[in-house]
Protein backbone atom coordinates (compact mmCIF):
# COMPACT_ATOMS: atom_id res chain seq x y z
CA UNK A 1 0.00 0.00 0.00
CA UNK A 2 1.16 3.45 -1.31
CA UNK A 3 1.39 6.56 1.36
CA UNK A 4 0.51 10.64 0.33
CA UNK A 5 2.58 13.28 2.28
CA UNK A 6 1.48 16.69 2.43
CA UNK A 7 3.35 20.02 1.93
CA UNK A 8 3.12 23.63 1.27
CA UNK A 9 0.83 25.23 3.93
CA UNK A 10 1.22 28.09 6.34
CA UNK A 11 -0.04 31.72 6.62
CA UNK A 12 -1.21 33.50 4.61
CA UNK A 13 -3.31 37.06 4.55
CA UNK A 14 -7.24 37.24 2.89
CA UNK A 15 -6.65 37.70 -0.71
CA UNK A 16 -3.50 35.86 -0.89
CA UNK A 17 -2.28 32.20 -2.84
CA UNK A 18 -0.95 29.47 -1.76
CA UNK A 19 0.15 25.91 -3.10
CA UNK A 20 0.00 22.89 -1.65
CA UNK A 21 1.98 19.48 -2.92
CA UNK A 22 1.05 15.60 -2.16
CA UNK A 23 3.69 13.47 -2.97
CA UNK A 24 2.19 9.99 -3.58
CA UNK A 25 4.79 6.98 -3.49
CA UNK A 26 3.97 2.98 -4.57
CA UNK A 27 0.62 4.12 -5.55
CA UNK A 28 -0.45 2.16 -9.02
CA UNK A 29 -1.63 4.03 -11.83
CA UNK A 30 -5.82 3.65 -11.52
CA UNK A 31 -5.31 5.70 -7.89
CA UNK A 32 -7.70 8.90 -8.14
CA UNK A 33 -6.57 11.60 -5.93
CA UNK A 34 -7.96 14.46 -3.82
CA UNK A 35 -7.71 17.33 -1.22
CA UNK A 36 -9.57 17.35 2.05
CA UNK A 37 -10.05 20.06 5.16
CA UNK A 38 -11.40 20.02 8.22
CA UNK A 39 -12.13 22.99 10.62
CA UNK A 40 -11.86 22.66 14.30
CA UNK A 41 -15.54 21.44 14.94
CA UNK A 42 -16.78 20.94 11.45
CA UNK A 43 -17.03 17.89 9.29
CA UNK A 44 -14.26 16.80 7.15
CA UNK A 45 -15.30 18.29 3.59
CA UNK A 46 -14.15 16.92 -0.15
CA UNK A 47 -12.87 20.25 -2.08
CA UNK A 48 -11.27 18.93 -5.12
CA UNK A 49 -10.09 15.67 -6.45
CA UNK A 50 -8.63 14.47 -9.91
CA UNK A 51 -8.66 10.86 -11.39
CA UNK A 52 -5.80 8.98 -12.29
CA UNK A 53 -6.10 9.47 -15.91
CA UNK A 54 -6.44 13.65 -15.00
CA UNK A 55 -9.49 13.32 -17.36
CA UNK A 56 -12.11 14.31 -14.47
CA UNK A 57 -11.98 16.88 -11.70
CA UNK A 58 -14.53 17.50 -9.13
CA UNK A 59 -14.18 20.76 -6.98
CA UNK A 60 -16.19 21.44 -4.11
CA UNK A 61 -18.91 24.53 -4.03
CA UNK A 62 -16.80 26.56 -1.73
CA UNK A 63 -13.53 26.43 -3.91
CA UNK A 64 -14.56 26.18 -7.32
CA UNK A 65 -13.45 29.12 -9.13
CA UNK A 66 -10.69 29.77 -6.86
CA UNK A 67 -8.91 26.26 -6.27
CA UNK A 68 -7.04 24.50 -9.25
CA UNK A 69 -5.97 21.09 -8.76
CA UNK A 70 -3.62 19.52 -10.93
CA UNK A 71 -0.92 16.37 -11.00
CA UNK A 72 2.10 15.31 -12.26
CA UNK A 73 2.56 11.55 -12.52
CA UNK A 74 6.50 11.14 -12.78
CA UNK A 75 7.72 7.60 -12.94
CA UNK A 76 8.91 7.46 -9.47
CA UNK A 77 6.21 9.59 -7.74
CA UNK A 78 2.87 11.16 -8.29
CA UNK A 79 2.34 14.72 -7.66
CA UNK A 80 -0.52 16.36 -6.87
CA UNK A 81 -1.03 20.02 -6.05
CA UNK A 82 -3.74 22.46 -5.01
CA UNK A 83 -3.15 26.02 -6.03
CA UNK A 84 -5.37 28.10 -3.83
CA UNK A 85 -5.81 32.16 -4.38
CA UNK A 86 -8.41 34.38 -3.51
CA UNK A 87 -8.33 32.94 -0.06
CA UNK A 88 -10.31 33.76 2.97
CA UNK A 89 -10.55 33.85 6.78
CA UNK A 90 -13.34 30.50 6.25
CA UNK A 91 -10.81 28.37 4.16
CA UNK A 92 -8.48 28.02 7.49
CA UNK A 93 -8.34 24.35 7.85
CA UNK A 94 -6.30 21.56 8.10
CA UNK A 95 -5.56 20.07 4.41
CA UNK A 96 -5.61 16.35 3.72
CA UNK A 97 -4.34 14.72 1.04
CA UNK A 98 -5.64 11.28 0.18
CA UNK A 99 -6.04 8.44 -2.52
CA UNK A 100 -8.19 5.45 -3.94
CA UNK A 101 -8.15 2.95 -6.20
CA UNK A 102 -11.04 4.06 -8.98
CA UNK A 103 -10.05 2.19 -12.19
CA UNK A 104 -13.09 3.46 -13.55
CA UNK A 105 -11.11 7.33 -13.78
CA UNK A 106 -13.64 8.77 -11.48
CA UNK A 107 -12.97 10.70 -8.26
CA UNK A 108 -15.47 10.87 -5.60
CA UNK A 109 -16.01 13.46 -3.71
CA UNK A 110 -16.58 11.96 -0.14
CA UNK A 111 -13.70 11.62 2.38
CA UNK A 112 -14.87 7.94 3.66
CA UNK A 113 -13.93 6.41 0.24
CA UNK A 114 -10.53 7.28 0.38
CA UNK A 115 -8.54 4.66 1.86
CA UNK A 116 -4.71 6.13 1.69
CA UNK A 117 -4.53 9.27 3.45
CA UNK A 118 -1.73 12.17 4.47
CA UNK A 119 -1.15 13.60 7.82
CA UNK A 120 -1.91 16.74 6.75
CA UNK A 121 -0.61 20.81 6.59
CA UNK A 122 -2.50 23.64 8.19
CA UNK A 123 -3.43 26.69 6.32
CA UNK A 124 -4.14 29.85 8.30
CA UNK A 125 -5.98 32.65 6.42
CA UNK A 126 -6.08 35.90 8.77
CA UNK A 127 -4.00 39.56 8.56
Amino acid sequence: QGQVVESGGGLVQPGGSLRLSCIGSGLPDEYAMGWFRQAPGKEREGIACVSWRGTNTYYGDSVSGRFTISQDNAEVARVLYLQMSSLKPEDTAMYYCAAKLSAADRCPARADLYNIWGRGTQVTVSS
